[in-house]
């Protein structure tokens, strides 16, 4: 028989960080990046694209002062990379 390793109790932290990558997801759908994966449409809606880059990166403001320094830049990047492209999504 298999042994399992004992289960971890849920770390608020790690669910937050799946929620920022989440919400980055959405971001791109949003910006008519990519594609949604319900409907296979790419559609601009860059009133929930801006919802989506500003609640990612007020978690990520959140989230930051305890992440390692890979995670840290990876959350960094990504916030950095939704608003740049947000930016030039709005000027289109």
């Amino acid at each position: 028989m298999d042994e399992q390793p004992p289960a971890e109790p849920i770390d608020v932290r790690q669910i937050m960080a799946m929620m920022v990558n989440q919400l980055g997801e959405m971001a791109w759908i949003k910006m008519g990046l990519q594609a949604d994966p319900i409907t296979g449409q790419t559609d601009k809606d860059m009133v929930q694209a801006k919802y989506a880059v500003d609640a990612a990166s007020a978690l990520s403001d959140q989230l930051m002062p305890h992440l390692d320094e890979e995670d840290s830049r990876q959350i960094q990047n990504l916030v950095r990379d939704l608003r740049v492209n947000f930016v030039q999504k709005s000027e289109v």
